[in-house]
């Protein structure tokens, strides 16, 4: 017998679904935190970033703090 969790939507969360999870948090996330969190390679990230998070209608921003680079979704890219 297979146990289900009762408060699942039914469809698992995707990798993608993680990253704009990380990108929301108001400090957003570093290319390291994104890795860890997807097990992608740092290329597949910045990718993801580019590609996927963009034509979900999310648009990305950089900034870097003390010599660290951190991600976050602003606002709606203008579809």
């Amino acid at each position: 017998m297979t146990k289900t969790n009762s408060t699942s939507t039914g469809k698992p969360a995707s990798k993608l679904d993680a990253l704009e999870k990380l990108l929301r948090r108001k400090n957003g996330a570093t290319i390291a935190e994104m890795v860890q969190a997807t097990g992608w390679q740092k290329h597949s990230v910045r990718g993801a970033l580019a590609g996927a998070i963009t034509k979900r209608g999310h648009a990305v921003t950089s900034e870097k703090i003390d010599g660290t680079r951190r991600y976050r979704i602003t606002e709606a890219a203008n579809a």
